[in-house]
């Protein structure tokens, strides 16, 4: 659901009777009678879910009569093994829960009521299942039921949904009605309770969320949102991993994001601080000339096929609207980051295909590209490229995607991401060649190799012919006065980050090799500064293991938005020595707690 829907589901939970079994006090609203951070909500671990099925005993057997009571006081189901719960908890106490079914698993509750093929909604990756929304009797009217929907509702998001489907009471339905879900033509019967099918699309974007912003808000105040993922997502594209506050100090490991472990060049903290108040107070060069030549010299390209820019997030949300239109093709090499998909799909709206790759023999980093040229031949007027790949972290060798490059039919242009190029070798890139090309342009940050991710600076290296068009999008000082004197000194210390790109290579040696030794990870043999891990059959799902691991103060990437990736796959950052120790502890940790 659009973050705009949320604040119809919160004005209907916060008016409505809570979805329990007993009757409620009169004139309560939701979140009414919950003091500041008193509800904590986080995902179950091990002893939550003992809770979670004594509570659902004591509720859906003994009190329900929907399932026989047994001595053991549990009531457990064969979904548990992949279901998330989600548990609301007052101080030590489990008080209330929902069940969120994910796809890619094959099952369903429903599965019991009605056959797949008479769903009539799509059951396909983006279709989850929110199921026995429960609180404790202590407890209902409070508002812990609106706070757990809402949790709900976020997680689904969060995790590439598309649809949920629920089953409710009937006497509940005009409660879920208000809330937008709509009933669909089945019923069931279950002990005494009658349940009717219902679903809602997570795409049926409220238009009236100024309205009830303040009610999101009292949830907000209400809670302790111990969940990694943020209490709400703003509109925008979707990137993934966690931006760090503006002052230091969190002990939390960010080895989510792929920012540098190391420092940069000596001489970027020197010029920076030898000049900071007049650099802090003195307008940037209207236009980033000497920036331009800097990085035309280190790279060996004329100056007038560069273009910098804010960052290289800057400069794809400037080109590819300047280049395209709804008419045109694209195919992604996927997976790649989602910005690209974001500006692709929503802002200029054109058609997209998608060829994802993998190494033939994943303990290799080089991939090959004949699979790629093979589906070129269709006819595109875009390819985009990651290289290194990100997650995946293998590579084209250069000369390999050099000879596919000069065998593109005139027409289609290729963009090459050499974001992590300079951690790979220099065999990888291919500026030189996209320099004097009718229809290459390679696209390349220097947050991550040259340790500047806070100052964003990156630029496009293509014909002076290709980025001609995009000059006249270009506003005068868009690159800082501080980012143009640190990237200019970072490039005058190419030795310096030579040794750094070595160390990388040892040290992302060395994490994959402890994180081979972890029960259920397979990490991958790469050429950047991260590992990417597989997540072995019969091992915990990546979204709990990711949970797990922020608990214990490490951020670790899934890809909840991949419909091939989120379940199964996890990306971590190099770090120094130490922090890399950390890591390899924390997750052995964080696996034990999610098995």
């Amino acid at each position: 659901m659009a973050a705009n829907s949320y604040s119809a589901w919160v004005k209907s939970l916060a008016t409505a009777p809570s979805p329990a079994p007993q009757p409620q006090p009169s004139g309560h609203s939701a979140a009414a009678s919950i003091s500041h951070g008193q509800v904590r909500i986080s995902l179950a671990d091990r002893q939550d879910r003992d809770a979670i099925y004594r509570m659902r005993h004591a509720v859906y057997a003994t009190e329900l009569g929907q399932h026989p009571e047994n001595g053991d006081g549990r009531l457990a189901d064969d979904l548990d093994g992949f279901n998330h719960y989600l548990v609301a908890r007052i101080g030590d106490e489990v008080v209330g829960f929902v069940s969120v079914t994910p796809p890619g698993f094959g099952r369903y509750s429903i599965d019991k009521y009605i056959e797949g093929s008479a769903l009539p909604i799509p059951r396909d990756d983006g279709l989850f299942e929110c199921r026995i929304l429960t609180v404790d009797a202590r407890h209902r009217g409070s508002g812990i039921a609106a706070i757990l929907m809402y949790a709900a509702l976020r997680w689904v998001e969060d995790h590439g949904g598309r649809h949920i489907v629920s089953i409710g009471r009937r006497e509940l339905m005009p409660f879920y009605e208000r809330a937008g879900f709509r009933r669909l033509t089945h019923s069931f019967q279950s002990g005494a309770v009658t349940y009717d099918l219902m679903t809602i699309s997570l795409t049926d974007a409220s238009d009236q969320r100024t309205r009830f912003e303040h009610l999101i808000q009292r949830i907000r105040r209400s809670v302790d949102w111990a969940l990694a993922i943020p209490f709400e997502r703003l509109p925008g594209a979707f990137h993934g991993g966690a931006s760090i506050g503006a002052s230091r100090g969190s002990p939390t490991i960010s080895a989510d994001v792929l920012d540098a472990w190391f420092a940069p060049a000596p001489g970027v903290g020197m010029a920076l601080t030898g000049q900071l108040n007049w650099i802090a107070r003195t307008s940037p060069p209207t236009y980033p000339d000497e920036l331009r030549a800097a990085i035309a010299t280190a790279r060996g390209v004329a100056p007038e096929s560069i273009l910098p820019g804010a960052g290289l997030s800057d400069l794809i949300f400037r080109a590819l609207p300047t280049w395209l239109s709804r008419a045109s093709r694209v195919l992604l090499v996927e997976p790649q980051y989602a910005e690209y998909r974001h500006v692709l799909e929503t802002v200029v709206g054109c058609r997209i295909d998608r060829i994802v790759l993998d190494p033939a023999e994943r303990k290799a980093p080089d991939v090959d590209p004949a699979p790629l040229q093979r589906q070129l031949r269709r006819g595109y007027d875009l390819v985009i490229i990651v290289n290194p790949n990100n997650p995946l972290g293998y590579r084209f060798v250069g000369s390999r995607l050099a000879a596919l490059l000069t065998s593109l039919p005139p027409q289609t242009m290729c963009w090459i991401d050499e974001t992590y190029a300079d951690f790979a070798g220099p065999d990888t890139s291919v500026e030189q060649l996209a320099a004097i090309s009718s229809n290459v342009i390679v696209g390349k940050s220097m947050s991550k190799s040259y340790a500047l991710s806070g100052l964003r600076v990156g630029y496009l290296c293509g014909s002076p012919q290709l980025l001609s068009a995009l000059w006249p999008r270009i506003p005068p000082w868009s690159i800082s006065r501080p980012a143009q004197v640190a990237a200019i000194a970072a490039l005058a210390a190419p030795s310096y980050y030579r040794a750094r790109y070595r160390e990388t290579a040892a040290l992302r040696a060395q994490l994959q090799g402890a994180l081979s030794q972890l029960p259920g990870l397979s990490a991958r043999r790469g050429v950047a500064n991260y590992v990417f891990c597989d997540l072995l059959p019969g091992s915990t799902d990546a979204a709990t293991l990711t949970e797990r691991a922020h608990e214990r103060g490490l951020r670790i990437r899934d890809f909840p938005m991949d419909p091939d990736l989120r379940w199964r796959a996890i990306r971590i950052a190099v770090g120094d020595r130490p922090t890399n120790q950390r890591i390899v502890q924390i997750l052995s940790e964080a696996i034990a707690a999610a098995s």
